[in-house]
C-alpha cells in the first residue's frame, strides 16, 4: 500500500510538471502581453511576442500553432492603438513568420514522433519474440526473469534468457553476446531458437552446448568479417531435474551464479573452464558439468556481467554477493525488483551496459522419491 501510494503521488507529479509545460506557451505570451501593458512603452516587450509560437511548435501540434500565433498577432494589433509608436507592422510580420515557421516545424516534430513510435513498436515486438515472458513457475520450480537496457531508447541488446519445461527437468539458458549492434542481437536470437529446439531433445547439458557452439558459429560464419574478431557470447545453461534435489550447471564463460540458503551465500565458480560460444577453434571444444545441492527453498541467482560490472561514481563494481546476503530472505520478483531499484541508484539513475538476470527459487512440496544416481 505504502508503495502503490507513492506511485500515485508520483504520477501526479508528473502530470502536473507534463501540463505546466504543455501550457507554457499560453503563460509566455499572456506574461509578454502584461509586461508590454503595464511597462513603459520605450522598452517595448510586445516586440517579444514571436517567441509564444516559436515555442509553441516544440509542444504542439500545428493547428494550436497557428492559433496562438493568430492570437498574439491580434494582441499586438490591440497594442498599437492604445500605444501607436510601437512598430507594429514590423512585430506583425515576425509573428506571421514565425507562426508559420513553428507550424511546420510541428509538422516535422510530430512526423518524427509518429516515425519514432513506430520504431519503438517493431522493437517491443521484437523483443518479446527475442526474450519473451517466462513462466513464473513450472512445477516446483519458481522463476523470475529481469531485462535493463543500458540506453532507455533501447529495446533489445545482446544479453538473453530462455527457460525450457523438458522430460530432463527445467532447463535455463543466460549469456551475453560480445559485440554490439544488429549482429549482436541477430547472434542472440540464432542461440535462444537454437536453445529452444535443441532443449527438449538432447539427453544432456554437453550435447545441448554443442548445438549452441555449432548455431553460433554458423551465424558468425554469415556476418560480416569486420564484426567476427569479437563476436562470442557467454553463456550458462543449467538443469534442475524434477526427481533430484539439485541443478547441473555448465558455465561457458559467463558470471558464476549466486546461491542463497538460508542466510548463506556461495557464488558457485566452475570446477573446469568450459569454452565460450564460437570460440571452439580457438580455444577447443571442452564442457563440464557441475552438480550442486539445490533443496526446496534454495535460490539461486543468474545475471550476466552487466550486473557485476556497474560501477558507482567512484568506479567501485557493484558488490553482488554482499547484496544478495543482505536480501536473503526476499523470493524471485521481489529480488529482482530490489536489485533493478539498487543498481539504478548505484549508479545513479544511469547504466553503462545492458543487464539481464533470472531468479530461481526450488519451492517446498510433499515427498517424493528420488533417482538413484
Amino acid at each position: 500500500m505504502i508503495t502503490s501510494g507513492r506511485l500515485r503521488r508520483r504520477h501526479r507529479s508528473d502530470g502536473g510538471r507534463r501540463e505546466g509545460v504543455l501550457l507554457s506557451p499560453v503563460l509566455v505570451t499572456l506574461l509578454i502581453a502584461g509586461l508590454a501593458v503595464s511597462t513603459p512603452r520605450e522598452i517595448a516587450f510586445s516586440r517579444l511576442l514571436p517567441a509564444a509560437p516559436a515555442l509553441a511548435a516544440a509542444l504542439w501540434p500545428v493547428l494550436p500553432t497557428v492559433l496562438l500565433g493568430a492570437f498574439c498577432l491580434l494582441t499586438m494589433i490591440g497594442l498599437s492603438f492604445v500605444y501607436s509608436d510601437l512598430g507594429t507592422p514590423y512585430t506583425a510580420a515576425a509573428i506571421i513568420a514565425v507562426t508559420l515557421a513553428a507550424a511546420y516545424a510541428s509538422h516535422l516534430r510530430l512526423q518524427r514522433e509518429e516515425t519514432l513510435l513506430q520504431v519503438r513498436l517493431v522493437a517491443d515486438a521484437a523483443q518479446k519474440v527475442l526474450l519473451r515472458p517466462l513462466p513464473h513457475r513450472v512445477q516446483d520450480v519458481e522463476l523470475e526473469s529481469l531485462y535493463l537496457a543500458a540506453q532507455e531508447q533501447a529495446r533489445i541488446g545482446g544479453d538473453f534468457y530462455e527457460a525450457a519445461d523438458t522430460p530432463y527437468g527445467v532447463r535455463l539458458l543466460i549469456g551475453d553476446v560480445r559485440g554490439k549492434g544488429l549482429s549482436a542481437v541477430g547472434a542472440a536470437s540464432a542461440v535462444i531458437h537454437c536453445f529452444r529446439e535443441n532443449a527438449y531433445d538432447q539427453p544432456d547439458l554437453e550435447a545441448l552446448v554443442r548445438r549452441l557452439q555449432i548455431t553460433m558459429s554458423r551465424y558468425s560464419a554469415a556476418i560480416s568479417a569486420d564484426d567476427r574478431p569479437e563476436h562470442f557470447a557467454t553463456a550458462l545453461i543449467a538443469e534442475i531435474p524434477y526427481d533430484r534435489e539439485q541443478v547441473r550447471i555448465l558455465n561457458c564463460g559467463h558470471p558464476p551464479p549466486v546461491f542463497v540458503r538460508g542466510g548463506r551465500i556461495h557464488v558457485l565458480e566452475p570446477t573446469s573452464t568450459s569454452t565460450p560460444l564460437n570460440l571452439s577453434v580457438l580455444l577447443g571444444d571442452h564442457y563440464y558439468v557441475d552438480t550442486v545441492v539445490f533443496v526446496p527453498g534454495d535460490q539461486m541467482l543468474l545475471y550476466t556481467d552487466g550486473v557485476t560490472e556497474t560501477r558507482d561514481r567512484a568506479g567501485e563494481f557493484f558488490p553482488l554477493a554482499d547484496w544478495a546476503r543482505e536480501h536473503h530472505q526476499a523470493p524471485p520478483r521481489e529480488l529482482l525488483d530490489r536489485l533493478h531499484a539498487d543498481l539504478l541508484r548505484y549508479t545513479g539513475g544511469r547504466l553503462d551496459d545492458d543487464i539481464a538476470a533470472l531468479a530461481v527459487r526450488r519451492r517446498h512440496t510433499g515427498p517424493r522419491p528420488l533417482r538413484p544416481e
